[in-house]
C-alpha cells in the first residue's frame, strides 16, 4: 500500500528524528557538513542516494578531517519542502545545504532560509558555463543569486506504441493541438478497452506535478494569457485561457479518458504512471517529463528493457496549433545554502564538489537531467545516455518557466484547487476560475491585473 500525503510526511519526520540536537548552527559540529535531499517515494530507486555518495567520498578525500552527512527525507515534494523549511527555521535543526525545488526559492528568499551566494559565485569560473535561463530560476527579487541548478527538464507526451497499434493510431503521433489530443484519447477508449486512454495529472494532493505538468502545460499554449505580468508586476486573474485549460481537464475526466478521479487524485499517482501504468501497458498516452527513463533503466525503480521501443515521444502542441506550435515548462532543482548554517565555507566546498565537471555529466546521466551548462549539454555520454534525451533537450527551445517568486507556491495551491474542482465535477471551469480569481486577490491584498474575459 502506498502511504497517503499524511503518512508520507509522517515518514519524513521519522526520516530526520533527532536532529533537533545536532543542527549546523554555531554549536553543531565544525567539520561535518550536513546535507539535506529529497528521496523518491519509491523505494526501489536509489539513483539519488549512489550519487551523493560518490560526492561524499571525494569531499571527504579532498578535505581531510572533514565529514558529510547526508540526510535524506523519502516524502513527496510537497512534504519534503514543509519538513526541510521546518528544519531551517532554526540554527539547531538547520542543514547546511539543501536540495531546493527553483519554484520554491523565491519564497524561502523571503522567510529567510537561504543565503546569498553571490561572493563565491563571482569567484567561481564554472558559473559562465550555466545557462543564462537556469541562472534566473535561482535568482531572487533582489538581484542576488541562492542556488547553484543541477539540470532542467521539459515536458510532452509519452505514448505506447502497442496500444496505438491495437488503435489504428500512427506510431510516429504528432498531434497538432488539443482536439487530435482528445481525438486519439477517444479512439483508444472505443477500440482499446482497459487501458487509461490519457494521464494529465490534476487536484491538491499531487501539488506542483499536476499544476506544472498539468495546468500549466496547457495555460501556456492557449496563447498571451500568463499566470503574471512582469512589466505591472502584478498576477493575472483568469482569463479565457484559464478556463479553457480548466475545460480540458473536465472533458478528460468527465468523458472517463483519464483514471479514476481517486487514483488521480492519489499524492502518489506520478509513482503509479512511472513503475505501474506505463510498463504495464495500462497507460497509452502521458503528459509527462524528460526524466522518465530513469525509472527504466537497470538501476532506476522499475527496470523495463522494452521501454525505448515502446514508447514513443511527441511535442505538447499549443491550443489550436498557433505558433510556435509546440509548447513545455521547465523547472529543476539546485543547491542553496542554509541562511543559519555555521559553516558556509564548507557547505559551499560541497556544493562546489557536486558540481564539478565530471559530476554534473554523472548527475545529468544518472538523474535524466537535460543539462544547464554548455560543457555537459556537449558532451558525449549525456548526448547517448537516454534513448529520448535529444527530443526533449531540443524542446527547451519552447519552455516556459514559472514565475519564481514568493507568493508562487500559494498561486500554485490556488490552481491546484481549480483543477480538483473541474476534475471531481464539483464546479464548472468558469466557476473554479471565478474561485482562482478570488484566492488570487486574497494571496496578493488585491494586486492583480484583469485581463479581457
Amino acid at each position: 500500500m502506498r502511504p497517503t500525503a499524511p503518512l508520507a510526511l509522517a515518514a519524513a519526520l521519522v526520516a530526520t528524528a533527532g536532529l533537533t540536537a545536532c543542527g549546523s548552527g554555531p554549536g553543531g559540529d565544525p567539520d561535518t557538513v550536513k546535507v539535506v535531499y529529497n528521496r523518491s517515494t519509491d523505494n526501489a530507486n536509489r539513483f539519488k542516494d549512489e550519487y551523493l555518495a560518490g560526492v561524499k567520498r571525494q569531499f571527504e578525500k579532498a578535505n581531510p578531517g572533514k565529514k558529510v552527512k547526508l540526510i535524506p527525507i523519502q516524502a513527496t515534494e510537497t512534504d519534503y519542502s514543509v519538513k526541510v523549511q521546518q528544519m531551517m527555521r532554526s540554527a539547531r535543526t538547520a542543514p547546511d545545504v539543501v536540495h531546493e525545488d527553483t519554484f520554491r526559492i523565491g519564497s524561502d528568499i523571503e522567510a529567510g532560509y537561504l543565503r546569498p551566494l553571490d561572493d563565491h559565485l563571482a569567484k567561481w569560473p564554472e558559473w559562465e558555463r550555466y545557462l543564462d535561463s537556469a541562472r534566473r530560476a535561482t535568482r531572487g527579487e533582489d538581484g542576488r543569486t541562492y542556488g547553484v541548478p543541477d539540470g532542467t527538464d521539459t515536458r510532452g507526451l509519452w505514448f505506447n506504441k502497442d496500444i496505438f497499434a491495437k488503435a489504428g493510431l500512427p506510431g510516429d503521433w504528432r498531434p497538432k493541438n488539443w482536439a487530435d489530443i482528445l481525438d486519439a484519447a477517444r479512439t483508444v477508449k472505443r477500440k482499446v478497452p482497459g487501458v487509461v486512454p490519457l494521464n494529465v495529472y490534476t487536484g491538491k494532493a499531487p501539488g506542483e506535478t499536476a499544476v506544472m505538468q498539468g495546468f500549466e502545460m496547457l495555460l501556456y499554449g492557449t496563447g498571451p494569457d500568463p499566470l503574471y505580468d512582469p512589466g505591472a508586476k502584478k498576477w493575472v486573474v483568469g482569463g479565457a485561457g484559464f478556463r479553457q485549460s480548466l475545460e480540458f481537464i473536465r472533458t478528460v475526466y468527465d468523458e472517463k479518458l483519464g483514471p479514476d478521479v481517486s487514483d488521480a487524485l492519489d499524492a502518489n499517482v506520478g509513482t503509479n504512471v512511472a513503475n505501474e501504468w506505463l510498463p504495464e501497458g495500462k497507460l497509452a498516452i502521458a503528459l509527462d517529463g524528460s526524466w522518465m527513463g530513469q525509472h527504466w533503466i537497470e538501476s532506476g525503480g522499475k527496470p523495463w528493457p522494452q521501454w525505448s521501443q515502446l514508447l514513443g515521444q511527441a511535442p505538447m502542441p499549443t491550443r489550436t496549433g498557433a505558433p510556435p506550435g509546440r509548447v513545455s515548462m521547465s523547472g529543476g532543482w539546485a543547491w542553496a545554502i542554509s541562511a543559519r548554517s555555521g559553516k558556509p565555507e564548507l557547505a559551499w566546498s560541497f556544493v562546489t564538489t557536486a558540481q564539478r565537471r565530471d559530476n554534473a555529466v554523472r548527475w545529468a546521466v544518472v538523474g535524466a537531467q537535460i543539462a544547464v551548462r554548455e560543457d555537459v549539454a556537449a558532451d558525449p555520454e549525456y548526448r547517448r545516455s537516454m534513448p529520448g534525451v535529444e527530443f526533449f533537450t531540443q524542446l527547451v527551445r519552447h519552455t516556459h518557466y514559472r514565475p519564481a517568486l514568493p507568493v508562487y507556491p500559494q498561486v500554485s495551491s490556488a490552481i491546484g484547487e481549480a483543477m480538483e474542482a473541474v476534475t471531481t465535477g464539483d464546479a464548472s471551469p468558469a466557476e473554479a476560475a471565478a474561485g482562482y480569481d478570488a484566492a488570487l486577490r486574497d494571496i496578493t491584498g488585491g494586486a492583480v491585473v484583469k485581463r479581457d474575459r
